[in-house]
């Protein structure tokens, strides 16, 4: 369909693709698309939570341990560094509190968490909210990008998306939008209708 190849075309890059996150289902990927959830989860500009999500990186903190190793101050100092500025004080203590979180509940691996919820994307929505400043906003942006890698979660278009896929003209119905794309596409068309939606 040529609204979708368009789509896919303009918009279709995820999140954590923007992010420099080659996503996989192994701990440390899906632990940065954690740490971009966490970004993402306040009220500022998705391209300032990817730059911080980008510059947390090149700090080295790509892991939970590699994280709880890092201080508040340096967390701090590399969210300004990205002029993630208004919340950089709370974000940082959010991801310190994260990654200790992560180490005792899932023992620092997030595919732990796939198997808690059973496979099942509502219970994941709801133990992705548990995390520090991640609510059920934030929980739905973590399984959108996560399809990508999880097949169980397919598809997953939530209400932002749905939104995107009206104003495009394209069905709002999560079973008929996956059917345009290979499975693969799923998480780039929605994020593309995510984008969708926030154009004016």
């Amino acid at each position: 369909m040529r609204r979708v190849d368009e789509l896919l075309a303009e918009h279709g890059t995820t999140y954590a693709r923007e992010a420099g996150i080659a996503l996989a289902d192994k701990p440390q990927p899906l632990y940065r698309l954690l740490v971009l959830t966490t970004l993402l989860s306040t009220r500022i500009s998705a391209d300032l939570a990817v730059a911080a999500a980008r510059e947390l990186s090149r700090a080295g903190w790509r892991s939970p341990a590699a994280m709880r190793d890092s201080t508040w101050q340096q967390r701090v100092d590399a969210l300004g560094r990205a002029h993630y500025v208004r919340y950089d004080e709370s974000t940082s203590q959010h991801l310190g509190e994260g990654a200790d979180f992560i180490r005792q509940r899932y023992r620092d691996d997030l595919r732990r968490m796939g198997d808690a919820a059973g496979r099942d994307p509502r219970k994941l929505e709801k133990l992705v909210a548990e995390f520090p400043r991640i609510g059920p906003t934030g929980a739905q942006i973590f399984c959108r990008e996560a399809q990508a890698v999880w097949p169980w979660l397919r598809p997953y278009f939530d209400r932002r998306a749905l939104a995107g896929a009206e104003r495009a003209g394209l069905p709002a119905d999560p079973r008929r939008l996956a059917k345009l794309v290979p499975g693969e596409d799923v998480a780039r068309l929605a994020a593309a209708l995510v984008r969708r939606s926030l154009q004016h």
